[in-house]
């Protein structure tokens, strides 16, 4: 039972992780590929430090990796299930947007 409940909490850490519109962004950018610190610094418009605190949160629940390469650090994907993830959720969100529209449309 014990280690049923440290699986959930190690679940529920990754959901955290993804529940932040910000990190939520980095994910799907870096679904295409690898990306540069500087270039989710970029996509994402914030500072260093809070960028690097976002970074951080993902690599210690497991979604992402890091690999510096001389003055550079390098994120990718470390969980390859999670396109699928993001595929489906992207997936029932646009179908309730469609929902919405229709209902609206109808009045």
């Amino acid at each position: 039972m014990l280690r049923h409940h440290q699986l959930l909490a190690e679940q529920a850490k990754i959901f955290k992780a993804l529940g932040h519109p910000s990190r939520l962004l980095m994910v799907h950018a870096l679904r295409e590929g690898e990306k540069c610190v500087c270039d989710l610094q970029s996509l994402i418009g914030a500072d260093m430090s809070t960028v690097s605190r976002h970074l951080a949160v993902l690599r210690e629940a497991g979604v992402v990796k890091s690999e510096k390469r001389g003055v550079n650090i390098y994120y990718t994907l470390a969980m390859c299930c999670l396109d699928t993830f993001l595929a489906c959720t992207s997936s029932l969100v646009e179908g309730r947007i469609r929902e919405k529209a229709d209902l609206l449309a109808e009045r």
